[in-house]
């Protein structure tokens, strides 16, 4: 069958019917760039949560794992520069109201009128600072606010993406923007408590927050996201032999893990570096909006482990036990959004035809791994049905659905990426044997029900 990809609107209208992703808070009218994850949304994301840990923990005994808080000191944030630096460059309009990142405003306009040079000169006067030469480039080139078909713009600002709140004392506190700094402040309590030895590393999933002046693209760019990260620690000289490794390490489990074509995926090195960075990559996937990046690796030298010891006045140096000299490790970082991997499944495996919607997920990744149908409502088949369903669901996610023809059941389970549906039909009354489908040839074929056990 001749199966296409699926647009991001297709996408979005499809998470929404099937019970994927929602619009948060949708009834009030919704929040825009934060989402809401259904029954098969959920199901699906906590898979993929399970393969990452399964491939950083479970499969090296030297990762251990860490679950450290959302709220954290505000000094954290202060060390690690996003009090000072964690921002974007941002204009409002003064008629719609409305605030647009820089960059973005520039660079779409740069694109749909093919002025390739007004993208460069934007880069060097971000790079240095000139904020002023921004609104000129906009003012120049008559770049008007989409809403409101005007130029009436406020002057080019910096505007800090961490959300934060007072506490009960009057103190700024802020909602982290990343997983990172837990570990980091957290390095020698896990490093002494699970004896590690360096190299090793130290993985997390955790929720962060950031107030996006521009979140578009579904959930590709959102406010309150989920990422997975594992920063490994290593010696003083060694950053350039982890970064390959790592390289190498998390493009293979996007390909032999998750199933992604190697041609879908490529490596994007960063042009400017920031300033504590030794190397940095991004891999990126072809989503139905372009190549975007997935997740990043970078070579952090020894500036977070650093910055925290100056701050905190606390000695965050090791033991080296070869020459018994004490030194603070550098890191290197794996960084990957859990909900843009999630995006990036939907992208690649949900696919179409004139006559049917195919998810075609890895048994691993699918959320329900059986679906028990009984022919119909009849005495007796529901019996076993519930029977087969019981005995299964203590294994694996199954479900149990007697509602509607068993052609239309079939459908609904090829939508939601089932691979095996069971069917329970009069036959099975004679012989204990039932009809298993396979989802991604839509074969039957006939078993003995304790085959299923």
């Amino acid at each position: 069958m001749n199966f296409k990809r699926l647009t991001l609107p297709e996408i979005i209208n499809y998470c929404k019917e099937n019970g994927f992703i929602f619009q948060s808070s949708e009834i009030y009218d919704g929040m825009q760039a934060i989402y809401d994850y259904g029954h098969y949304g959920c199901l699906l994301k906590q898979n993929v949560k399970h393969l990452w840990q399964k491939e950083m923990i479970q499969k090296h005994n030297n990762i251990v794992g860490i679950d450290s808080a959302i709220i954290m000191h505000p000094n954290i944030w202060k060390a690690s520069g996003h009090v000072d630096n964690f921002d974007d460059l941002m204009i409002d309009n003064k008629d719609s109201k409305k605030r647009y990142r820089v960059d973005i405003l520039i660079e779409e306009f740069a694109e749909k009128n093919n002025k390739p040079e007004i993208i460069e000169i934007m880069n060097e006067y971000i790079k240095n600072e000139d904020l002023d030469g921004l609104y000129n480039i906009i003012i120049e080139n008559n770049i008007c606010c989409p809403i409101s078909k005007t130029c009436n713009w406020t002057k080019v600002r910096h505007f800090n993406l961490m959300f934060n709140f007072k506490d009960i004392d009057d103190n700024t506190i802020y909602l982290r923007p990343e997983t990172a700094q837990g570990i980091y402040v957290n390095f020698l309590n896990i490093q002494r408590s699970t004896h590690q030895k360096i190299p090793f590393g130290i993985a997390q999933i955790g929720k962060a927050f950031r107030n996006e002046i521009i979140a578009r693209q579904f959930t590709f760019r959102m406010r309150e996201f989920e990422q997975m990260e594992m920063q490994f620690f290593i010696n003083p000289g060694e950053d350039e032999k982890y970064f390959e490794y790592w390289k190498e390490e998390r493009m293979n489990w996007y390909i032999n893990i998750l199933g992604i074509p190697r041609e879908k995926l490529r490596f994007k090195p960063h042009e400017k570096l920031a300033h504590y960075a030794k190397a940095a990559v991004d891999i990126e996937y072809e989503f139905p909006f372009g190549f975007k990046e997935i997740e990043g690796i970078h070579a952090r030298t020894d500036f977070d482990l650093s910055n925290h010891e100056r701050m905190s006045k606390k000695n965050l140096h090791i033991l080296n036990p070869e020459n018994n000299e004490k030194f603070i490790p550098h890191i290197v970082e794996t960084s990957c959004g859990c909900d843009r991997i999630i995006l990036m499944l939907l992208s690649e495996f949900i696919q179409k035809n004139e006559n049917r919607f195919i998810f075609k997920l890895s048994e691993e990744l699918a959320p329900i791994k059986y679906a028990i149908l009984p022919l119909m409502k009849k005495e007796g088949l529901t019996e076993v049905a519930l029977d087969i369903y019981n005995n299964l669901k203590n294994k694996y996610m199954c479900s149990y659905d007697d509602s509607g023809s068993i052609g239309k059941r079939y459908v609904r389970n090829d939508i939601v990426g089932t691979p095996y549906c069971i069917t329970v039909d009069y036959q099975t009354l004679e012989d204990n044997s039932v009809t298993i489908r396979y989802r991604d040839t839509t074969e039957q074929k006939r078993i003995s029900i304790d085959e299923l056990y």
